[in-house]
């Protein structure tokens, strides 16, 4: 096996996440309709309306929708969210809940455990780089992150007109890192756009794991958070 010289890492769910938490963010939306929820349903939901966000951006990606075909999307996305905290509801109550969410402040943030991560795993001497369907530039992406002097680059589909699993967003990210597809690492949280779309690049797979959507998950190595994603990585170079 190769020489492992590169760790690309994928943005939401991955390195970051909702602040506030999601819950409190879908608790506060959701109590207003009646609806009361748990951190563990609103977790079962989003592992749910993520994949079907990744499944959307295969077929026509989020960020190319007009206004009425995003306020459709996101509907949907907002009832499989509360079907996964046991509520039912239909796509018109959905939406109202999801006006609802946005009319709050929150940002993505960087989960407590990223920074320390990736200057560790720099100093160590590989390549950090962020792989992200995020719809920005690169520049932006880190800057508005923190990121900018903790990884070495960064590509995202805002840049590149492409999104995760197409295999072109991965080789744009290995052209940047000046590695090959075999001397690199993807870390991601979705297992069609990071993991599947890793694989057919011919990157490594790591799943990370950060809400427990994938207990039972065996086909690639899967981390919990960025100490065991070191402890693997420190692990896959001393073979």
């Amino acid at each position: 096996m190769a020489e492992l010289k590169a760790v690309l890492f994928d943005m939401y769910g991955t390195l970051a996440g909702f602040d506030p938490p999601r819950e409190q963010i879908q608790a506060q939306a959701a109590g207003k309709f009646g609806l009361k929820i748990t951190s563990d349903g609103i977790d079962a939901g989003y592992h749910m309306a993520d994949e079907f966000m990744t499944r959307q951006n295969v077929d026509k990606p989020v960020r190319t929708m007009n206004g009425d075909e995003q306020w459709e999307f996101f509907s949907r996305f907002e009832q499989l969210v509360l079907q996964g905290a046991g509520h039912e509801v239909d796509l018109i109550l959905a939406g109202e809940i999801w006006a609802e969410v946005r009319k709050q402040e929150y940002r993505i943030a960087l989960f407590p455990d990223v920074i320390a991560g990736l200057d560790s795993l720099r100093e160590s001497g590989l390549v950090v780089g962020v792989v992200s369907n995020m719809n920005s530039s690169p520049e932006r992406l880190c800057n508005d992150m923190g990121l900018t002097d903790h990884v070495d680059f960064a590509v995202t589909s805002g840049e590149i007109g492409f999104e995760k699993p197409d295999k072109r967003i991965f080789e744009v990210a290995l052209l940047k890192a000046g590695v090959l597809a075999g001397e690199a690492v993807l870390v991601g949280d979705q297992l069609e756009s990071d993991i599947f779309g890793a694989e057919q690049a011919g990157l490594r797979p790591i799943l990370i794991d950060r809400y427990n959507g994938h207990p039972n998950y065996e086909k690639y190595p899967r981390v919990t958070d960025m100490e065991s994603t070191i402890a693997l990585i420190s692990e896959i170079r001393s073979k």
